[in-house]
């Protein structure tokens, strides 16, 4: 991290100055704890803003809380200690934590160098960068940022371990540095920043965590990701074997998490794909049939217009 913005970070505030002259307990009314657990976003965010951040207060234990906000979390240097529903988690420099509406959180006190930032986030702010992802449409995306905005009642946090991925770090700095400091059209640059974010990060899976009591939610994003990678001829079989899950097992987990079953989800994103080509480029209805998979043209004529309610034809003139 730039060692300007980092020094900045760092600077003792009026609340952490309150600690270490002998206050042991955080001030409740800075974030409406008085009568409640919940820690409310007109407390900390500006009037009308959707997005803010501030320094994590270091030297106090932070009791178990919730927020009506998604929080994250990027630690800048040092790290710190989590317990987000009964699990405990260790952030270190460069990583990030999301935190949605249902996660309980209890943090322990932070050291001087021990540099956290904790962005503000109100759910509607997700939605400009999730229609700037494009019309290509990523099932893996979708469900990610859908566990963000609608409070995922079975996924709280998103853990990832991104430090060494330099186009993350960049982004999250420019991100804080444009909050810290103001830029003109600083709402549009933020959420088109935002949007990056997740593209890179949907690129990082394998560096998420969603801690040990969520197998069956961290299987999902698994297979989200391999039929993004795979919706031309990946097979359950091949990801079970990949994966190392009896394949019975898998499918039933796939059905209980989505209530559609592998062949569903797989065709819901050639077809998906399909769209999208059709609106987004001039190859034939033929190559892009062959392209998403589908040999049987006529099958996928049929299966398309019971999708779509329109034939190929009739979509891309639309």
């Amino acid at each position: 991290m730039d060692q300007k913005l980092l020094d900045h970070l760092k600077q003792i505030t009026d609340e952490e100055q309150a600690i270490l002259d002998g206050k042991h307990t955080i001030d409740p009314t800075l974030y409406n704890l008085e009568n409640s657990m919940t820690i409310d976003s007109k407390k900390l965010l500006e009037h009308g803003k959707l997005i803010q951040i501030r320094p994590h207060t270091r030297f106090v234990h932070f009791p178990k809380h919730n927020h009506n906000y998604v929080e994250v979390i990027y630690m800048c240097s040092g790290h710190t200690v989590h317990i987000i529903n009964d699990v405990k988690i260790n952030l270190r420099a460069g990583e990030l934590l999301f935190l949605n509406q249902n996660a309980i959180q209890e943090i322990y006190p932070a050291g001087y160098d021990d540099v956290a930032v904790n962005f503000i986030i109100l759910p509607e702010f997700f939605d400009t960068p999730l229609m700037m992802l494009g019309s290509e449409d990523s099932m893996l995306r979708t469900f990610l940022i859908d566990c963000l905005k609608k409070g995922n009642q079975n996924i709280s946090y998103l853990h990832f371990k991104v430090a060494d991925i330099l186009p993350i770090q960049n982004l999250v700095e420019n991100l804080i540095w444009t909050l810290q400091y103001g830029l003109p059209n600083k709402r549009s640059v933020n959420q088109t920043t935002m949007g990056l974010l997740f593209l890179h990060l949907t690129n990082h899976i394998d560096k998420m965590e969603l801690g040990r009591d969520h197998l069956e939610q961290g299987l999902m994003f698994s297979v989200f990701q391999y039929i993004e990678e795979n919706y031309r001829d990946g097979s359950l079989s091949a990801l079970s074997e990949k994966l190392g899950y009896d394949l019975s097992w898998m499918s039933r987990m796939i059905k209980k998490q989505t209530k559609k079953n592998y062949k569903e989800l797989l065709q819901e994103k050639r077809l998906k794909q399909a769209a999208y080509l059709l609106s987004e480029t001039s190859l034939s209805i033929t190559d892009i049939s062959l392209h998403v998979g589908y040999n049987n043209f006529s099958y996928f004529y049929r299966i398309f217009k019971n999708k779509f309610g329109v034939s190929p034809n009739q979509y891309r003139n639309s």
